[in-house]
C-alpha cells in the first residue's frame, strides 16, 4: 500500500507540476519566493517583512526555503512547490476518505474522493488549487488532525496532538478559525450536550462520560491561545507585520452584489460554466457531478448528524461555514482561493457517506439495479474528469510575467529600480536577484508594503535610479501614473521603449524622493 502511494504521489506531482505551468506567475508568487530566500538565508523572524493578511509562516514558507535551498530563486520554484502542495493535498483527502473502509468500499471513496480533487478547472481554477500559496496549503496540516481524530482511540494524547496542530496552522492562516478551529469547537460542544441528555445516571456522570469531547473542545480553544501567545512572541522578537484587511458582513441590501462569488464556488470544483464553450463547456457541467455529490452528502449529514462521525460533523461544518462566510462578507471580492479547502474537505465528505448509502442500499428489493446504475455513471464521469485532465495538460506552459522586461534591465545595466506591485518582484526573480524592482503604490507613490521589505527602500542600503511603466491594459498590468512621477521624482535624464514598457532613468538615487 506505501508503495502504492508513492508511486502515485510522484505521477500526480509530475501531473500537478505540468498543469501548474499552464498558469502565469506573477509577483504574489515571486514576493513569496522572496520570502523564502530570505528564510533561507538565516532570517528567520523576516524582520522588516509586510506580509498579506494571512502569513503562511510556518507553513507554507519553510517548504519555499527548503525547495529554493535545492532548486535556487527561480519562477519554476513556485510551480514545483505548488504541485508539492496539491499533491499532497490530493493523497491526504484521499486517505481521509478512505479512512475506516476495506476492500471494496475503501477502493470505491478512493475514486469518489480522487474524481471530485483529479481535475482542478484550466485557469483561475489552477490558480486557486494549484499554483498560488494560499488556504489550500492550510488543509494539509488540518487534514491531519482529522486523520488523527478519525483513526486515533480517544484517549489523553489525541487532544494535545490537537491543540498543537491546530496551533501551528492558527499561526500560519487565520481562515484556520473558520474551517478548522470552529467547526471543532461547535461539534464538540453539540455532542458534549447529546451525550448529557441522552445519558442516564447522575448528572456528573454524564458530563464525566462525555470527557473525549470536552476535551477537544478544549483543545480548540487552548489552539487559540498558543497561537496567540506565539503571534505576539514573534512580534515582541521584532518579525513580520501582517497586513489585516477589514472582514465584515454584507448589509442585506447589498448582498445581491455577493451573488457573482457562487460562480467563484463552483470554479474550484471545475463546474463554472460561464462563458465557456466547446470542450470546456462539456468538461465544466460534467463537474457539476462533484457539486451534487458534496451536496448530496451535507445534506446527508445534515439529516442524520448525530448518527455521523465526529469527523463527518467537522467536515460538513466546516464546509457549510466557508461557503456561508464566503458568500455573506466583503471576502465574495477575493478570488476562489478563499474557498479552496472545500474541495479536499468535500470530496472526503461525500466518498464517506456515499459508500455508507451504498452499503445500505444493499438491503433493499431495486439494489441492484441501483448499484449498476451507480457503476456505470461513476465510470462515465471519472473517465470523462481523466480525459479532460489529459486535455488541460496538454494546453501551452503560460511564461512568468515581465521576463522580457528582466532581460532587457539586466543587458541595459539598470540593477535597482521602483515600478508597480505587478512589474516589480515577478522582475526582480525572473533575473535571479541580479535586477531588483520595488512597488510603489499608483495613486500616491508611497513605499508599496505588501508582501514587501520596508529594508528595500531605505536610501543608505540602496540605489535606485529608473522607475518603469506598463502601457499593458488589465489591473496586472497598467501602471502609468506620469503626472505623479513628475511629481515626485522630476524630469528623466534618459527615456527608454520596449515593448509596453518605458523605462525612465535618472542619475539620483530615487529613494530619497519616495514621499513618506
Amino acid at each position: 500500500m506505501l508503495a502504492a502511494y508513492l508511486l502515485s504521489g510522484a505521477v500526480l506531482f509530475v501531473a500537478y507540476l505540468r498543469l501548474s505551468e499552464t498558469y502565469s506567475l506573477n509577483s504574489d508568487s515571486a514576493n513569496i519566493l522572496l520570502m523564502g530566500w530570505d528564510l533561507l538565508h538565516g532570517h528567520l523572524l523576516l524582520h522588516g517583512w509586510y506580509m498579506s493578511d494571512v502569513s503562511f509562516y510556518p507553513t507554507e514558507l519553510p517548504q519555499y526555503a527548503l525547495l529554493e535551498g535545492i532548486f535556487g530563486l527561480h519562477m519554476q520554484t513556485a510551480h514545483v512547490a505548488a504541485a508539492m502542495t496539491y499533491t499532497l493535498t490530493f493523497l491526504l483527502g484521499v486517505l481521509l476518505a478512505r479512512s475506516g473502509s476495506t476492500g471494496r468500499a475503501a477502493a470505491i471513496r478512493t475514486l469518489i474522493a480522487a474524481g471530485i480533487m483529479l481535475a482542478p478547472q484550466i485557469g483561475l481554477g489552477v490558480f486557486a488549487l494549484d499554483l498560488s500559496v494560499g488556504h489550500i496549503g492550510t488543509s494539509i496540516p488540518l487534514l491531519l488532525v482529522w486523520l488523527l481524530l478519525d483513526r486515533a482511540p480517544a484517549r489523553w494524547y489525541v487532544p494535545v496532538l490537537t491543540a498543537v496542530l491546530l496551533a501551528w496552522v492558527l499561526v500560519a492562516d487565520p481562515i484556520v478559525y473558520v474551517v478548522g478551529i470552529g467547526p471543532l469547537g461547535a461539534v464538540a460542544a453539540v455532542r458534549v450536550i447529546q451525550g448529557f441528555f441522552t445519558g442516564s445516571g447522575r448528572w456528573t456522570g454524564r458530563i464525566a462520560a462525555q470527557w473525549y469531547s470536552l476535551s477537544l473542545g478544549a483543545a480548540a480553544v487552548a489552539a487559540t491561545g498558543i497561537a496567540w501567545v506565539v503571534n505576539n512572541m514573534l512580534s515582541a522578537m521584532g518579525g513580520y507585520t501582517v497586513n489585516r484587511l477589514p472582514f465584515y458582513l454584507t448589509g442585506w441590501h447589498n448582498l445581491h452584489n455577493n451573488a457573482p462569488a457562487a460562480w467563484k464556488v463552483l470554479e474550484i470544483f471545475g463546474a463554472n460554466y460561464a462563458g465557456l464553450s466547446g470542450v470546456w463547456l462539456a468538461l465544466a457541467f460534467l463537474h457539476l457531478a462533484s457539486v451534487l455529490l458534496v451536496v448530496w452528502a451535507l445534506v446527508r449529514v445534515a439529516r442524520r448528524f448525530f448518527a455521523v462521525s465526529l469527523v463527518d460533523q467537522v467536515l460538513a461544518v466546516a464546509i457549510v461555514l466557508n461557503v456561508a462566510l464566503y458568500m455573506l462578507t466583503n471576502a465574495s471580492d477575493e478570488a476562489a482561493h478563499e474557498v479552496a479547502i472545500i474541495v479536499p474537505f468535500g470530496a472526503a465528505l461525500a466518498a464517506r457517506v456515499l459508500v455508507r448509502t451504498v452499503k445500505q442500499a444493499r438491503t433493499r428489493s431495486p439494489a441492484r439495479r441501483l448499484r449498476l446504475a451507480a457503476w456505470a455513471a461513476g465510470i462515465v464521469v471519472l473517465a470523462g474528469y481523466t480525459a479532460g485532465f489529459g486535455y488541460e495538460l496538454t494546453q501551452p506552459s503560460a511564461p512568468p510575467a515581465n521576463t522580457p522586461l528582466a532581460s532587457w534591465l539586466e543587458a541595459h545595466h539598470l540593477s535597482y529600480g521602483l515600478s508597480g506591485y505587478w512589474t516589480s518582484s515577478s522582475v526582480t526573480v525572473d533575473s535571479g536577484d541580479r535586477v531588483q524592482v520595488r512597488a510603489l503604490m499608483q495613486y500616491t507613490m508611497r513605499r508599496d508594503l505588501w508582501m514587501s521589505n520596508i529594508n528595500w527602500y531605505n536610501p543608505k542600503l540602496h540605489y535606485a535610479n529608473f522607475i518603469v511603466l506598463d502601457s499593458q491594459p488589465g489591473y496586472f498590468s497598467h501602471w502609468e501614473p506620469r503626472a505623479l512621477i513628475k511629481k515626485y521624482f522630476g524630469t528623466p535624464a534618459r527615456t527608454y521603449h520596449t515593448g509596453p514598457y518605458t523605462i525612465m532613468v535618472w542619475n539620483r538615487n530615487l529613494l530619497k524622493s519616495i514621499p513618506r
